[in-house]
């Protein structure tokens, strides 16, 4: 837990409020009453009012409390500040001149000395945050990893003073932090997502370049995509980062990390060196290229060699719900990537195998299916779950994909299981049960993990003598 002291001091002794508890308001409790804070905390679960109870928050309804005597209100990442309105309590707090941030913001005013790296984008940034936490711990740099992914910020063991943070950052996240900036930030990628909260795509790219609003530090930006591209052009021309990173899957990158006919290509020092191989178990598909250069881009700004960089991500056992191997059955491949949470993610997993028996759906994000026209001929079949079902029926008849109206994720695992069995020996060869949903999780289950969770077990419990 993150001794979040120095933060409290500045408080006066005023209480500090706290919105929204799951996984980083329930830590952000017990750091704040940790340090010796009055924390009055509130959320619409009874259950998780219990839990900051035990914590040591005094269960306030925040609706009917006086925020005139507040020193802050720490919300939840999910809490709306401005689309499609301001939450209630939000609004309540800057009526009374109360700061509303978030955990990331607490951590950033705690004092704790270490370096900061910061990973964001709309897709990669959870195996990215990983792989670099990896890469670095392998190499001796003892390195903290959460935020976004696994723990929460304040809930993180720190290593010793020379070690760092690597957290993952959402959007959301960065548009509580008035002040924190990290260190190092890393931006992969910008597609259209999360419109819903931040109102416009103008929103959402400047909350995902607010990271580099800071002076020093360094950027690593991905530069395949329009927005990304403009976000590292105007870094460049603000010239208030010491270093700037370019890194690309898809084309040269002058200064900086890119893939060049499957080998990595590191010019950050103008050699255009190639120092490996991109092909890593744990990093299946194009997509991962990404990742790896951006991975490697970081490390590379700590002064590791590249050989000791790609010794470390020979050894990267890869995210849970993440393209994740589950089980082979006679030959079938069974695969959860329910972290593919749009269309893009799916699209990722799409491009990796060939006759797919895809399980798809649940709460639907802009744009729906929108994008995926291009592997349309590797889905043999598509078994619809959730609240999207009758739109993503409808993109599916339009480009002749054969689809079942599954509804649960328990009927879509039997239906794919029998039907991937049932066709093993006809023509295209042994096929591929893919959960990787392209929607939200929340029609169904708590969250993606749960939902993944769920799929591991459903498999798990196949028979493999009555699949036919």
């Amino acid at each position: 837990m993150i001794d979040v002291s120095k933060f409290v001091q500045t408080l006066d002794g005023k209480p500090v409020a706290v919105f929204g508890l799951g996984i980083s308001g329930i830590a952000a409790v017990r750091a704040l009453v940790g340090a010796g804070a009055v924390v009055l905390a509130w959320d619409d679960s009874e259950a998780r009012r219990g839990e900051a109870g035990k914590a040591g928050a005094a269960v306030q309804d925040l609706y009917a409390e006086d925020f005139a005597k507040l020193g802050c209100l720490v919300v939840a990442p999910g809490v709306p500040l401005y689309h499609p309105k301001p939450h209630s309590l939000v609004e309540k707090a800057r009526e009374a001149g109360v700061e509303v941030i978030g955990d990331l913001e607490v951590l950033h005013r705690s004092g704790h000395e270490r370096r900061v790296i910061g990973v964001t984008g709309t897709n990669g940034k959870s195996t990215t945050t990983a792989l670099i936490g990896h890469i670095l711990n392998a190499c001796g740099i003892e390195a903290s990893v959460g935020g976004n992914i696994g723990k929460a910020a304040l809930a993180l063991t720190l290593s010793p003073k020379c070690g760092v943070i690597v957290l993952e950052i959402s959007s959301y996240q960065m548009d509580l932090c008035p002040t924190f900036r990290p260190d190092i930030g890393v931006l992969l990628n910008i597609t259209p997502d999360h419109i819903d909260r931040h109102g416009s795509m103008e929103r959402y790219v400047a909350a995902k370049a607010a990271m580099f609003k800071r002076d020093g530090g360094v950027a690593v930006i991905g530069v395949d995509d329009k927005y990304c591209a403009g976000i590292f052009e105007n870094v460049k021309a603000e010239g208030r980062m010491e270093t700037g990173l370019p890194v690309s899957a898809d084309e040269k990158a002058p200064g900086g990390v890119y893939v060049l006919e499957d080998r990595l290509i590191d010019d950050i020092d103008g050699e255009g060196a190639d120092v490996g191989g991109t092909s890593f178990p744990a990093l299946p598909g194009a997509h991962n290229a990404q990742n790896l250069c951006a991975a490697y881009a970081v490390a590379r700004s700590f002064g590791l060699s590249p050989a000791s960089i790609l010794e470390a991500v020979k050894t990267y056992p890869g995210l849970p719900h993440r393209q994740q191997a589950i089980r082979l059955v006679n030959g079938v491949a069974y695969i959860n990537d329910s972290k593919a949470t749009n269309a893009d993610a799916a699209g990722k997993a799409l491009s990796c195998y060939r006759n797919i028996y895809w399980i798809v759906g649940g709460r639907p994000k802009e744009g729906g299916l929108n994008g995926l026209e291009p592997f349309i001929d590797r889905i043999r079949h598509a078994f619809l779950i959730g609240e999207a079902m009758e739109e993503f029926a409808s993109w599916l008849d339009k480009h002749g994909v054969p689809h079942n109206f599954s509804q649960t994720l328990d009927r879509a695992v039997a239906e794919a299981h029998h039907m991937a069995q049932a066709e093993r020996g006809k023509p295209g060869g042994t096929g591929t049960v893919l959960l990787s949903p392209a929607c939200a999780s929340f029609d169904q289950f708590d969250s993606f993990e749960h939902r993944g969770d769920v799929f591991a077990r459903l498999v798990e419990a196949l028979s493999a003598e009555n699949s036919l």
